[in-house]
């Protein structure tokens, strides 16, 4: 059996039970084996083993019925044990209940007897409290102060109680019989208060945040409390800004001083929004008045930058300090604090703002024409100029004399990025600047200073030049030099465009001014591309009088029937290379100065898809005088010749020296 329970190793599985089995069995191993199978003694050993089992089984049965029988009458015992202890719990709570309502019994006596003894002890103590202010008063009467809690110095704290309390009293007593008492407590009062200050401020210097704790909770109810609020508000900046940066030094200041506050001041927000308004009204109204005012009347650009970034790196401040507890509405109290520094620079911020821009976007443009030595034509407004308009844009006429700008396009991509980085520089201060109600307007009157220079005195002032420097139609060698006006101006307007959605967009957007705004867009978008419109077409007029002039010069009578008959190699005249070189000139420079769309429509009014379909027929139809005859009605009915009136290709074949011949005729019919 020793055997048989070595066999039933953890963990059981039966297949390996098996094998360990007839492993351990002599003759139980595998044919071929050191010894050689014997599966009677194998049957032997199986049969006695299943025996064995049974009889470790049967052994086993009865163990689990023994415990069994043993587990039941424990349980019956330990059920009998509860019971009792549930007995027992139930007496000892109805103890504990009774002990209860008898501690309850006894408190209510005891509350009820301290309530007595309150009642006798206040009456008492106010009568003791009382007693000793008519001695104390009566020290004031006499005129000599003997009580220890006033000669002695450490006892201020208790003075500064007595003498407070007498102070009140004083102030209920008529004046005529008790003026000299009260003049020696006033006078005692106004001693323990300067001591104190005295002592807070001597705490402060020493860096005793106890002492000052312990100080202040005694001014608390002295008329110099706000004295002493005053007096640690001073003596915390002194050596505070020793920086360049006058902003990052108050923000350390008030972030050292809202750390302690708390630990001195029953009410540490009142003295830190005390603090600020220090700051704020003294410091930093100081600091941007010298800067302003010595750039206010003499540098106008330096004026603007210098507001800009005082305003700024103000409100930077102001959004630091919005973390600290300065009562309810911290934001309506920094923001009263920044606009009583910077009122009187904002009044009247946008006519600054305007004025410079102005003269800053005219001294641009003067500057760059200078440096092309060129005086600005005056372009005539009122009732005839409209009506030149009106004709040129109906006619294409050029009315006026023409000038010549020897291919200068007045267009400068340099002075473009200048007037918008200012313009754009000048929305950013509007952006800050401005008050919310006026921004929308302000920003409006900076786009039309914008709409004024970039637009009008210089992309339509170029516009108007260049199309006065169109030659006429018949001009011979003219330059065309307005497709680059288009070129530059599609451009600059692109940067206009970028600008507009950029940086006035979000300025307008919610406001009135945005519908303004886009039709004053619209407007001048519609008054350059009808200028562009006219400068095209004329200009591919002078194309065409250009070619025209081409051929009038070049082409001769002889180009189509040679000399020498016998040279037929020859398949285009020098009219047509010279033509051809010019076209294609005039359609890569066309190509250049315009994009997307623009391209085609041009093109198509040149005439470029049209010509092309001309002269591949053209070419179809000069195949018809050299193609075998045989071929004659396969060419025509190609796709090039198919649409054409018969009349017109039978006009050609007439045209072959063999067209008399019968073959030609039979084939062609």
């Amino acid at each position: 059996m020793a055997t048989t329970a070595e066999l039933f190793e953890e963990p059981f599985v039966a297949d390996e039970y098996i094998e360990r089995l007839v492993w351990r069995t002599p003759g139980g191993g595998s044919r071929g084996g050191p010894e050689a199978f014997d599966p009677k003694r194998l049957l032997e050993e199986f049969v006695n083993h299943i025996q064995e089992l049974q009889i470790m089984d049967e052994r086993i049965q009865r163990k689990v019925e023994k415990l069994e029988q043993q587990c039941q009458k424990e349980a019956k015992e330990f059920a009998k044990k509860v019971q009792e202890l549930q007995k027992s719990n139930q007496v000892a709570f109805q103890h504990f209940q009774e002990l209860d309502e008898h501690i309850s019994y006894v408190a209510t006596k005891v509350c009820h007897l301290g309530d007595q003894l309150e009642g006798v002890n206040t009456p008492r103590q106010r009568a003791v409290e009382a007693q000793k202010l008519m001695k104390y008063f009566n020290e004031f009467l006499d005129g000599e102060l003997k009580s220890d809690v006033f000669t002695n110095s450490e006892k201020i704290k208790e003075a500064a109680d007595v003498i407070q309390k007498l102070h009140l009293i004083a102030q209920e007593l008529p004046f005529d019989r008790f003026s000299e008492v009260k003049s020696k407590i006033a006078s005692k009062y106004h001693d323990l208060e300067c001591q104190l200050i005295q002592e807070f401020t001597s705490a402060q210097r020493r860096g005793e945040v106890s002492r000052m704790r312990e100080v202040a909770a005694v001014l608390l109810h002295f008329k110099g409390y706000s004295h002493c609020i005053d007096v640690y508000i001073k003596q915390c900046q002194e050596g505070a800004y020793l920086r360049n940066d006058i902003f990052e030094d108050a923000a350390i200041l008030c972030q050292r001083v809202n750390k302690q506050v708390g630990d001195i001041f029953s009410n540490p927000e009142a003295v830190l929004a005390k603090l600020i308004q220090s700051v704020f009204e003294i410091k930093l109204q100081s600091f941007v008045k010298d800067q302003l005012e010595e750039c206010r009347k003499s540098d106008a650009e330096q004026y603007l930058k210098s507001l800009y970034d005082l305003y700024t790196r103000t409100t930077g401040l102001s959004s630091k300090l919005m973390e600290f507890n300065l009562g309810t509405d911290k934001q309506t109290f920094l923001s009263k604090l920044i606009k009583s520094i910077f009122i009187s620079y904002l009044e009247n911020y946008i006519e600054v703002e305007i004025g410079y821009l102005k003269s800053r976007s005219a001294m641009i443009l003067q500057r760059y024409y200078d440096s092309k030595n060129h005086q600005k034509r005056s372009i005539g407004t009122g009732g005839i100029q409209d009506l030149k308009e009106r004709i040129r844009q109906r006619t294409n006429l050029p009315l006026g004399p023409s000038i010549d700008t020897h291919g200068e396009t007045f267009l400068s991509q340099e002075v473009v990025v200048n007037l918008l980085q200012e313009t754009k520089q000048a929305f950013e201060r509007c952006h800050r600047l401005s008050d919310p109600s006026d921004l929308p307007r302000n920003a409006f009157r900076i786009f039309t200073i914008l709409v004024e220079f970039l637009c009008i005195e210089h992309i339509d002032y170029a516009l108007e030049t260049g199309l006065a420097g169109i030659p006429s139609s018949d001009s011979r060698n003219a330059n065309l030099y307005f497709l680059d006006v288009v070129q530059q101006a599609n451009t600059i307007f692109h940067l206009f465009d970028k600008q507009f959605n950029d940086h006035l967009m979000p300025l307008i957007s919610s406001s009135p001014k945005l519908s303004e705004c886009l039709q004053k867009k619209k407007e001048i978008i519609e008054q350059m591309e009808m200028k562009l419109d006219t400068g095209i077409d004329r200009t591919l007029n002078c194309m065409i009088g250009q070619m025209k002039h081409i051929l009038a010069a070049e082409q001769k009578k002889t180009d189509f029937k040679p000399e020498d008959e016998n040279n037929v190699l020859i398949q285009y005249t020098n009219a047509c290379v010279k033509v051809c070189v010019y076209v294609r000139k005039q359609v890569e420079k066309i190509k250049n100065s315009m994009d997307g769309k623009n391209v085609d429509t041009v093109l198509m009014e040149l005439g470029i898809p049209m010509v092309l379909h001309l002269f591949d027929t053209l070419h179809a139809l000069c195949n018809l005088l050299v193609v075998a005859p045989d071929n004659l009605k396969q060419v025509c009915s190609g796709e090039q010749l198919a649409n054409l009136d018969k009349n017109i290709l039978h006009s050609f074949v007439q045209l072959r020296a063999d067209y008399r011949s019968a073959r030609l005729a039979r084939h062609f019919s």
